[in-house]
């Protein structure tokens, strides 16, 4: 037990036995449908990064139940992700579908493969909607599943995040402008 257990209680045995070191059919299932995860890192010393990811559904490879393949679309040239993974290799994964009010996570460790490490396992090509002229492989991540679960919907049903009278309002009046 842990301090946060000692003052609100211990997980469930459903919540504790949803935990498990591979993936299930049901998260290889998502994982190809979905088209959008989060990848968070930390370097060494703790600074965390979250980076999303996009692509074409089925965009992370499983290469089986116990490792994914990320590629690396280029971006803005930062390489935070990268970088904290030169130094710690932990990372952690939420995938996402539209519409959908689960998510799947997965954490592991993870090593950084080259443009031939790609091509040696499958990967060649981009597979994203809508590429502009930027859009080029570069590299990817090679993924060790230690830990995998899916999530429960609350999060994303608190949030309304797919509700569409909320995108539709948004989209009409911006809440942000850049």
């Amino acid at each position: 037990m842990n301090r946060f257990q000692d003052e609100f209680g211990v997980p469930s045995e459903r919540a504790r036995n949803k935990l498990v070191a591979r993936l299930d059919d049901y998260m290889m299932q998502f994982i190809r449908h979905s088209p959008f995860a989060v990848l968070a890192t930390a370097d060494r010393d703790g600074h965390c990064d979250a980076s999303p990811r996009g692509g074409l559904p089925g965009f992370v490879k499983i290469l089986d139940d116990k490792q994914l393949l990320l590629p690396d679309v280029r971006g803005n040239k930062l390489f935070q992700s990268y970088q904290n993974i030169e130094g710690n290799r932990h990372v952690g994964l939420v995938f996402f579908i539209p519409g959908l009010e689960r998510t799947v996570r997965v954490n592991g460790a993870a090593t950084v493969i080259d443009r031939a490490g790609l091509a040696e396992r499958g990967v060649d090509r981009l597979e994203i909607f809508d590429p502009d002229e930027l859009a080029a492989l570069l590299q990817g991540l090679l993924v060790e599943v230690e830990e995998a679960y899916g999530h429960c919907s609350r999060s994303l049903s608190f949030s309304r995040l797919w509700d569409p009278e909320t995108i539709q309002h948004n989209r009409e009046d911006p809440p942000v402008r850049k």
